[in-house]
């Protein structure tokens, strides 16, 4: 009796292990049960002899697009699943990787264009050309067989999802949160992998080793640097569910920024742009923003898109910044031309907290941004012509006054001391011609002027959660004819209401910025302020100004997403 159960027991596993599917199913062992953010992952086990590995790593949370409540993402998902493609209800995982040896099944590599102005070059061109991996326009396009080793990925619903939020830029940043990167610009989300021998630049760091003959497998991966603390993941070998881990935290953890980053390299940023910026008084809202992107990789918790984030937190900057440095330019130093300063302060709140949110509705913000780029290229051409000998002859009270603050400065060197500068003396205050000496000269400017230029402004500060400094300032050097140092106390004015009103739209909507990133911007921006507005009297007008020519240079490039080497 005991030999026949042997030998029945042994020609039922010789028909299980010979039916189609039993090892395509596959087993894995997860070389822990637990990693850091960044560490490498390690899966080994074994298929059915003869068959492609598809190993599927799937965050545990699914997201869908009703899941956010923030309401320019309800806005933007209601107006793409109009088009058909996947519904408010269609949930897929934010963090999902397909390892396979055999990734053409579910896609191809084919060329990417980028940067450059879209409204110039065209959609889907650029002046950068690299390569991306596109995933099949439909899910009956990918192999049949494949198809069904997806894990939670099952429905032509869930795969257009998950295309749209990979390749798309509102997408990749909106939910998908890890994406691959040319220089600090990220061009689609990584998805399917497979061995960095492929030479890809998103199978980098990975390894697959499958030896077809026994089914034997083993794939390491590293894992995002920037995995949110305690996600878990389910491992699905060829279809079926065959094991799970959890990625827990590696450094401090920014709960709304989505990022590991320490508070103390955010402060020493904010401490360097807000000397900038209360140098120049132009730039410190744009010069933080791209601190956040090029440094901190600022994004948001997943169905919240990163800039949304990203401005709210920024106007940290903007307004403790000039509270730093204004005490000195207001108090002890007096040259604060306040009756310009406060009619462009005002109509920059207007713009900013009221009109900003219909104007930004209406314009597309990719062409809006290019055709700023084109006025920031132009003012930083202007700001340049102004330095020629020709233009300074032409006004005589700046050249004159530079050269009264050139000789207080050598004067200064000779007796050891520190220079110092001169001081506003009003002598005509009214709402249309405001007039009054500096260094002995005469300058004369339009408050009403400034107060509708404060609204156009503000409604650019609203839309990119930046000062309008940058701005401000050319337009007071080149339209109003201001020495530079006078130009940044008004403008710090102006950024205040505007980062005030900015912030209060941002909180009316329901956006508010990462608490800690919020707190260190404002202890570095603080702190940068009161460093910069004891600099600005080391440097010269004509130093300032090539300065500040750099500065609108380089917005040029960032607007136009031409600053790939940076």
């Amino acid at each position: 009796m005991k030999k026949c159960c042997s030998y029945l027991a042994i020609m039922l596993l010789t028909v299980m292990l010979s039916a189609p599917g039993v090892f395509a199913a596959g087993s894995a062992s997860v070389s822990s049960a637990s990693y850091k953010a960044g560490d490498v992952v390690e899966i080994k086990g074994q298929i059915e002899p003869g068959q492609d590995l598809y190993l599927t790593i799937s965050q545990k949370d699914m997201f869908a697009p009703k899941d956010t409540n923030g309401v320019h993402e309800v806005k933007k998902f209601k107006k793409t699943v109009k088009k058909g493609a996947f519904d408010m209800d269609t949930a897929i995982p934010p963090l999902y990787y397909l390892i396979t040896n055999a990734p053409e099944k579910f896609g191809k590599v084919d060329k990417k264009k980028f940067g450059g102005p879209s409204v110039l070059l065209g959609k889907g061109n650029g002046i950068y050309s690299t390569t991306m991996f596109y995933l099949k326009k439909k899910f009956n396009e990918v192999d049949a067989d494949a198809r069904a080793m997806m894990g939670p990925i099952k429905s032509d619903k869930q795969w257009n999802f998950l295309r749209w939020a990979n390749e798309n830029n509102y997408g990749i940043n909106t939910i998908v949160k890890e994406g691959n990167r040319i220089g600090k610009v990220v061009i689609f989300s990584r998805t399917v992998i497979t061995d960095e021998a492929s030479g890809n630049y998103w199978d980098k760091g990975t390894k697959v080793n499958l030896d077809k003959a026994t089914g034997q497998y083993t794939v390491s991966f590293k894992s995002f640097r920037h995995t949110p603390p305690n996600t878990g993941f389910d491992v699905y070998v060829n279809g079926t569910k065959a094991g799970d881990y959890t990625i827990e935290k590696n450094g401090y953890w920014l709960s709304k920024g989505y990022r590991y980053m320490n508070p103390l390299w955010i402060v020493i940023g904010a401490i360097l742009v807000g000397t900038y910026f209360s140098m120049i008084g132009a730039a410190g809202g744009m010069l933080m923003a791209a601190f956040q992107v090029l440094v901190v990789n600022t994004m948001g918790p997943v169905g919240i898109n990163a800039a949304n984030v990203l401005k709210p937190s920024n106007m940290a900057l903007t307004l403790f910044s000039p509270l730093g440095s204004f005490w000195r330019y207001a108090k002890i130093e007096k040259r604060v031309a306040w009756p310009v300063g406060l009619s462009f302060g005002v109509g920059i709140f207007i713009g900013s907290i009221w009109l900003g949110k219909y104007v930004s509705a209406v314009l597309p913000m990719k062409a809006y941004k290019e055709w700023l780029a084109v006025l920031v290229v132009i003012m930083g051409i202007k700001t340049l012509m102004e330095m020629r000998p020709a233009a300074m002859a032409k006004r005589k009270n700046i050249k004159a006054m530079t050269k009264k603050f050139n000789d207080e400065v050598a004067k200064a060197k000779a007796e050891g001391r520190s220079a110092e500068m001169g001081s506003i003396e009003p002598v005509k205050t009214g709402l249309m011609d405001y007039r009054f000496k500096f260094w002995g000269e005469e300058f004369r400017i339009n408050p009403l002027l400034f107060a509708i230029l404060g609204i156009a402004i503000g409604v650019v500060s609203r839309s990119f959660g930046i000062g309008g400094g940058f701005l401000l300032v050319p337009a007071m050097t080149t339209l109003g004819a201001l020495p530079m140092y006078v130009a940044v106390p008004i403008s710090l004015i102006g950024t205040c209401f505007s980062s005030i009103g900015a912030f209060l739209g941002y909180l009316m909507t329901g956006y508010l910025p990462d608490m800690t990133l919020a707190i260190a911007i404002i202890i570095g921006g603080f702190a940068g302020g009161m460093l910069g507005s004891r600099a600005q009297k080391m440097f010269s007008e004509m130093t300032l100004k090539v300065v500040l020519a750099c500065t609108l240079f380089f917005l040029f490039f960032r607007f136009f997403k031409i600053e790939i080497w940076i």
